[in-house]
């Protein structure tokens, strides 16, 4: 099967997940705790079987990984890698901003990426050397080069009421640095506003791999940057995600190396401006 064509069994996939979800999303859900702030609903398990039940009638003998519980190891050369519902409290509290990830990992590599935003109908998309796009229109990153004239976004790890590895310092220092920072619960849908230049760069820590595989290959493919905190190799399965516009991307890891907060001098701060 031809790459555009995988994809274009994906796009159906998460339609049909995108469909379910869009439909229930304001009906009362009964929400299971997998920790004190992870959850899960009935939807999540419900649009991963819906998408799993899609692919694999396609392709059965390939591999799956999946955030709920679903692990298909055949040991075949192809995997793909899906997170049913990326922004699970969102849904859970009936707030509208969620996204569907698919990935396809061929030979340890990622070679192509889907996230659907059902509530815009907004459905990202990148082949591995064939750019990146937005329904279908090719996207690219901002082209913002000055870290205190960019909007950044993280979000905050499920343990972050008792580790101390919990990102607060880091978002101490950036915002102070920033034009702004935006946590919209979905790192999927941040890692695709930094491919489409909405926002110019994004960290997190302690993510899974279906939360990036997708997310990554498109910002990649739009022409931006990704890497650990220190600029070293990224992997999907590392504990740490920094996804730029390239341009600003060494000055977000000068930042990340500070490992306590530290506060601007004057001559440092810059002018007070209106998020």
């Amino acid at each position: 099967m031809k790459p555009g064509e995988y994809l274009m069994v994906s796009e159906e996939a998460a339609r049909k997940a995108g469909r379910l979800l869009k439909e229930n999303i304001n009906k009362s859900n009964e929400i299971f705790y997998k920790g004190a702030v992870d959850l899960v609903t009935p939807f999540d398990t419900k649009a991963q079987r819906t998408i799993f039940d899609h692919l694999s009638s396609f392709f059965p003998d390939h591999d799956y990984l999946a955030e709920e519980g679903l692990s298909q190891n055949k040991g075949a050369e192809t995997r793909w890698i899906i997170d049913p519902l990326d922004g699970t409290t969102n849904y859970a509290h009936h707030y509208p901003v969620f996204t569907i990830s698919i990935a396809l990992e061929r030979k340890s590599k990622i070679v192509m990426g889907l996230v659907y935003d059902p509530m815009r109908e907004e459905m990202f998309s990148a082949l591995k050397g064939k750019g990146a796009f937005l329904n279908g229109k090719k996207i690219s990153v901002s082209d913002i080069d000055e870290l205190d004239k960019s909007l950044l976004a993280t979000g905050f790890p499920y343990d972050v009421r008792v580790s101390q590895e919990n990102n607060i310092s880091h978002f101490n220092n950036f915002i102070i640095r920033a034009q702004g920072i935006r946590r919209c619960g979905s790192a999927a849908m941040d890692l695709c506003y930094v491919a489409c230049g909405r926002y110019d760069g994004f960290w997190e820590l302690k993510l899974k791999p279906w939360d990036m595989a997708a997310g990554t290959l498109i910002v990649q493919e739009a022409g931006g940057q990704v890497s650990d905190f220190r600029g070293g190799v990224f992997s999907v399965f590392g504990s740490e995600i920094l996804a730029t516009n390239g341009s600003i991307h060494q000055q977000m890891v000068d930042i990340l190396e500070l490992k306590e907060f530290r506060p601007l001098n004057k001559k440092q701060e810059p002018e007070a401006e209106n998020e």
